[in-house]
């Protein structure tokens, strides 16, 4: 499949209207986002997401759509674990608004570092596929642990080299007192952010090129499941409780392409076979999380705790 230079040049400039209108039309300033806002941009944000497969069918055909698609359910799965970091209350838009941006310029280079590893050296995919399938191992035995951003040696870096401030001003990242220019904890979050952001992407890029080598397919897919990821959060902040056999899933379905990689060699299943799986492992992780954690269930979840 031969992408046009101009269909990378149109992918940046739809990417960069999807920021802007995220920018100034959702989540515009500090003011908290309502639920109703939140659902309805998350369905829109997952409907553009959704419609591009459409692009992929009719520009190309049904197996790069396919691919897409199969791309696209991965990454917008993998990229709730991005929800699980914490934002202090009042700077998420803006906060959430800079990671990603951040998330999509690292994750093109992941791409197509990535894609030329495998161009030039095959028996990465096996690396790749070993990896995913110790991370599945991690993280169906994660239960437990916490993170704590005190330890991110990035933010470590920053506390060792610049003046940071103790109280937030707003979302100003540097602010000047008495001639002496500071650094505000909006610098550290963010810091503690991007550099987690680069632990997800080091999961979720690999398990992608288990379902193509595209690097236009693999970054269009990264893109679009990002954008919706501010209208997500604000829509599953209060109940990501219930979502409490996701992280099995996704352990499960890491996997699989693990497994489908390191058997590149002898099996080849075809796209839809592929795009079924993906359905079936999230959508029945997530079924079966909002069941047993329905209202009134035996081990129904805990009360919320005020953030």
């Amino acid at each position: 499949m031969a992408i046009p230079i101009w269909a990378w040049f149109a992918l940046a400039a739809l990417v960069a209207v999807l920021i802007a209108v995220d920018l100034l039309v959702f989540g515009r300033g500090e003011h908290e986002v309502s639920m109703k806002d939140a659902l309805i941009w998350s369905i829109i944000w997952t409907v553009l997401g959704l419609a591009f497969a459409g692009v992929m069918l009719v520009w190309h055909d049904q197996a790069q759509a396919g691919e897409y698609l199969s791309g696209y359910l991965i990454e917008r799965t993998l990229s709730m674990d991005n929800l699980f970091v914490f934002v202090p209350y009042g700077l998420q838009p803006t906060i959430l608004m800079y990671g990603i941006i951040g998330a999509l310029v690292l994750r093109l280079i992941f791409i197509l570092a990535g894609a030329a590893l495998l161009d030039a050296f095959h028996w990465v995919i096996y690396i790749f596929g070993a990896f995913l399938i110790y991370t599945a191992y991690r993280l169906i035995n994660a239960h437990g642990e916490t993170v704590e951003p005190d330890k991110n040696p990035i933010l470590r870096l920053i506390r060792s080299r610049m003046k940071v401030t103790d109280e937030y001003h707003g979302t100003k990242v540097f602010i000047r007192e008495n001639g002496v220019r500071y650094a505000t904890p909006v610098l550290a979050v963010l810091a503690v952010v991007a550099t987690t952001d680069v632990i997800f992407a080091i999961d979720s890029i690999p398990a992608i090129f288990a379902v193509t080598r595209e690097p236009f397919i693999v970054f269009a897919a990264n893109a679009f499941a990002l954008m919706g990821l501010r209208a997500l959060y604000f829509l599953l902040a209060g109940a990501m409780q219930r979502f409490e056999y996701l992280s099995h899933g996704l352990a499960l379905l890491l996997a699989i392409v693990g497994l489908k990689m390191l058997l590149s060699g002898v099996f080849h299943p075809p796209v839809w076979a592929t795009l079924v799986v993906i359905t079936v492992v999230l959508g029945g992780a997530v079924a079966y999380s909002l069941w047993v954690t329905r209202p009134g269930a035996k081990h129904g979840p805990p009360p919320a705790q005020p953030v």
